[in-house]
């Protein structure tokens, strides 16, 4: 997770990349379709760094079972297009081979904390 965050935060496709196994499954929400390996996981997140700046990511105590963990996380960044904040909150729930995520369920939202969104 800390891989992750810190790829997200720093826009850094690669290392966000290298926390997949090649044939891994990623779910941007529940109602999303499966994005599956590496080549299409990489090309949804390449989006990142030509979106997203002043990003920050932090996530909260990891649970894991066996093969599985779950955490909570935030993300908070400022889109490029538009100056528009985006405070996202949500869980992330995986399940690995051992060393790497085979599978990325991500489910989130945007929060505003009875604030206009246009402020962080």
């Amino acid at each position: 997770m800390d891989t992750l965050g810190a790829g997200w935060a720093r826009a850094d496709v690669d290392r966000i990349m290298s926390v997949f196994a090649p044939e891994a499954v990623f779910l941007e929400t529940p109602f999303s379709e499966p994005i599956r390996g590496t080549a299409a996981i990489r090309r949804w997140w390449l989006d990142v760094p030509y979106s997203q700046s002043e990003i920050t990511f932090t996530s909260g105590e990891i649970y894991a079972a066996g093969p599985w963990f779950s955490t909570e996380f935030k993300c908070v960044f400022r889109r490029k297009r538009t100056g528009e904040w985006v405070d996202a909150r949500g869980a992330i729930f995986c399940e690995t081979d051992g060393m790497l995520v085979t599978e990325m369920r991500m489910y989130w939202h945007r929060w505003n904390g009875g604030r206009e969104t246009s402020k962080p």
